[in-house]
């Protein structure tokens, strides 16, 4: 018999819904043997609600449950600074491993060395040992605005590097590359790369090495049985019910003070990640509605990947639900944008270049404007703001995310330096438009795909 990897990954808000987080544990306990390794591949501590009270250490109530055996960072586990995360990582039961993250890199300074990170570490199950090396996407820094005095090294280099000093039967890789898995595969020698980053799922292999991947949202665990190589998926939403994790994020959010009810939906809004990424959503229509709203903008623009998946609002919405949809410390804030600025931002929306994305992904969220994409050409074929064809020559005011202007990875066209005003924080600008204009968005034709000469409207699903 050989070792088998339980890997877990992305679960991001799943603390902000208790029963899930429960059935989560329920899962993970259920699959643990003497001949199991448990491991996640990142962001397996924050966003989300109670991630914004606790600086991420509600997720501590899941690792105490369930004891796992090794964890690497994802880019979100920087969420609420270094020092969070260090505190985090010294409480926590399981071992940290970080190949390619440095506090001070010419100084040979690792991240995280004195609260017990390593670059890589073994770990004995069923009579044979495992190495286990983790790796963080380099591109964290520009992600992330909490972890821009972070460095992040070449993580291909530094998990070969790391690899080549284990000693084990089986070794393995957590990835939260995303995409960069499959070069991943073909540079290292592994048995397998546990990955994340990327919100979809995949259990396939690449040169010899069997890649996973459980998607995001704690809806799926992946059983890796060594000795054959097959994976096996999951479900959270089968899985027994942990009651004493479920019972502690319930505590949680109770103490937040955010159970107030701020709107009524009869049509559920579907917050999945085909839809948030399909085109025009309602949810992604109320949230750039909030910020045009909140500021007068002639545009309101919200990055695609910002609204977080979850189970669907419907019923009675409080103003914790809200906070989940955009659960981040970040300013609204007003850009002055020139119209060519403005058409390149809509064409990058359109890309498939983005490191976590799906081909044919739509990346942008608008009010007062509308656009009209190929998604197969992925091009931008019209763009109209305010009902007038958008103007090169004019100058546009746009309200987003200051996070979109921080980072070089989302609308490269927009920078900081085209920021002229600062309003509330995003989430707190949701909950205000809902109470003064309930939650009831549309689709209205503001995102339309055109292939073939045929242009079709989004369709939530």
């Amino acid at each position: 018999m050989a070792p088998r990897l339980v890997h877990y990954s992305d679960v991001e808000n799943v603390y902000d819904t208790p029963e899930r987080a429960g059935r989560l544990a329920g899962l993970l306990r259920e699959l643990d043997a003497d001949d199991a390794v448990l491991a996640g591949s990142g962001d397996n501590t924050s966003p989300g609600v109670l991630a914004l009270v606790e600086d991420g250490a509600q997720a501590l109530d899941l690792f105490d449950a369930v004891e796992p055996d090794v964890e690497t960072f994802g880019n979100h586990e920087f969420d609420h600074g270094p020092s969070a995360l260090r505190e985090l990582v010294a409480d926590s039961p399981q071992t940290w491993v970080s190949a390619n993250v440095w506090r001070d890199r010419e100084s040979g300074s690792r991240f995280g060395a004195d609260a017990g990170v390593v670059p890589a570490t073994v770990v004995e199950a069923d009579g044979a040992t495992v190495g286990v090396v983790g790796v963080t996407t380099a591109r964290t820094g520009s992600i992330n605005p909490e972890a821009t005095d972070i460095e992040f090294g070449d993580p291909i280099a530094a998990a070969r590097d790391a690899l080549a000093d284990l000693d084990a039967d089986y070794s393995v890789v957590l990835s939260h590359l995303g995409r960069r898995d499959e070069e991943l595969a073909r540079e290292v020698e592994a048995d397998a790369i546990l990955g994340g980053h990327v919100p979809t799922e995949r259990c396939d292999r690449v040169a010899g090495t069997l890649l996973t991947r459980p998607g995001d949202g704690g809806s799926v665990v992946v059983e890796v049985d060594l000795e054959t190589g097959n994976g096996t998926r999951h479900r959270v939403a089968d899985a027994p019910l942990h009651e004493g994790v479920a019972d502690a994020m319930a505590d949680r959010l109770a103490e937040t003070g955010l159970n107030d009810v701020v709107g009524t939906v009869a049509d559920p809004i579907d917050r999945a990640e085909t839809t948030l990424f399909g085109g025009e959503s309602r949810l992604g229509n109320f949230v750039a509605d909030a910020y045009r709203w909140e500021t007068g903008a002639d545009v309101g623009l919200q990055n695609s990947g910002g609204v977080r998946t979850g189970d669907a609002l419907s019923g009675e919405i409080t103003a914790a639900d809200l906070v989940s949809v955009t659960p981040f410390e970040e300013r609204v804030v007003v850009a002055e944008v020139p119209g060519t600025a403005l058409r390149d931002a809509f064409e990058w929306a359109a890309s498939p270049g983005l490191g976590f994305a799906e081909r044919g992904w739509w990346h942008a969220q608008v009010s007062g404007a509308t656009v009209a994409w190929d998604p197969e050409r992925h091009s931008v074929e019209s763009v109209r703001v305010g009902g007038e064809p958008l103007a090169d020559d004019r100058t546009y005011s746009v309200a987003l995310s200051d996070y979109v202007l921080h980072t070089d990875d989302e609308f490269p066209s927009l920078r900081e330096a085209h920021r002229v005003e600062t309003a509330g924080v995003q989430y707190d600008v949701l909950v205000e438009y809902a109470r003064e204009n309930g939650v009831a968005p549309e689709l209205e034709g503001r995102v339309t795909a055109v292939t073939g000469g045929t242009e079709t409207g989004a369709t939530e699903r």
